[in-house]
């Protein structure tokens, strides 16, 4: 591995829409050098090319590991792809910070975890949420206790349409790699092993359109986590009302609920319940703490491990029978 310099240079692999938002995180720190892009569409890449005029365009990933002083790699591909561009990456002793879910499949997703292992790289999964003052709140007065005894959580995500307007692609749909299970699940999947632990299957039915090249329309999962506490997950797409996301735990003492990405309530059995103010600002992200992990300092990342975790869940929600 090429020795640190004064700016950590970053190559990024995927550009679309997440991958552009990742780009701009990337940007906002003073001791990150954006060195060079790349995806398969010339056309991603050329709408970038009058802001960044002294970035490297590449189409290939491999012509960009030739650069070696790229030091950390950003992953956003869809997700077939993950493992054997992850590998590579690996392989050539980069850093590197991998979209959700972290792989296609169980098994691509515990090699890339060994290889990382191995590598001794900085490793980690892009999940936002962890890095939110909603989730700090949350997971807070949960361990905390004030909820006293956790009876149950349910996961809701109901979608007025999927793919949404702005996700318009050729993969996003489709029942090989896309769907709303393995691309919004994931979040709400890693924040409860955060709280509370690992979650086992007990069982799952997932209904499909009858075009079998097209994603799922809705599922039920219901699981356990290993204290016995139930876990239960329900999705619904092309329904008659706005999207709305809400993760609940309920308490003997009270309930606490993240809705729509970052709107955090809680009830009591003696009111209506209340939204919880939490401050605006995020003080940490998921980029501030790559830089100090490559440092070699303490950082609070979510791991290729943790990412493997979450791999598990999915796959045995999508492979239920």
């Amino acid at each position: 591995m090429t020795v640190l310099s004064e700016k950590i240079k970053v190559g990024l692999i995927g550009m679309g829409a997440i991958g552009e938002r990742v780009l701009r995180q990337f940007q906002q720190h003073n001791e990150i050098d954006i060195a060079a892009l790349c995806d398969r569409n010339a056309d991603s890449l050329n709408k970038f090319k009058d802001e960044l005029p002294n970035v490297s365009l590449y189409l290939d990933h491999l012509d960009m590991l030739k650069d070696e002083s790229i030091q950390l790699i950003y992953v956003g591909v869809p997700p077939k792809f993950h493992h054997k561009i992850a590998i590579d990456v690996i392989r050539n002793g980069r850093h590197l910070l991998c979209e959700k879910p972290l792989a296609n499949s169980t098994e691509e997703a515990l090699e890339m975890v060994e290889e990382a292992e191995k590598a001794n790289i900085v490793h980690a999964m892009n999940f936002p949420m962890v890095y939110s003052q909603e989730f700090q709140v949350f997971k807070n007065k949960i361990m905390n206790g004030e909820l006293g005894s956790v009876k149950k959580i349910e996961l809701n995500l109901h979608f007025t349409e999927w793919p949404r307007k702005w996700q318009q692609n050729e993969w996003i749909s489709s029942r090989e790699q896309g769907g709303f299970i393995r691309e919004v699940a994931p979040h709400f999947i890693q924040i409860i092993h955060d709280v509370f632990g690992e979650m086992s299957i007990v069982r799952s039915s997932v209904e499909y359109p009858e075009n079998e090249d097209l994603c799922e329309t809705s599922f039920i999962s219901s699981m356990k986590l290993s204290g016995g506490i139930p876990v239960l997950f329900n999705g619904l797409a092309g329904i008659g009302q706005k999207e709305h996301l809400s993760l609940k735990v309920f308490g003997d003492q009270g309930t606490l609920e993240i809705e729509n990405w970052g709107i955090l309530s809680e009830t009591r059995a003696d009111d209506n319940g209340s939204i919880i103010p939490v401050d605006s600002v995020d003080k940490e992200n998921v980029v501030d703490e790559l830089v100090k992990a490559i440092k070699g300092d303490s950082a609070k990342l979510v791991s290729f491990k943790e990412g493997y975790a979450v791999q598990k869940v999915l796959d045995e929600i999508l492979l239920a029978k």
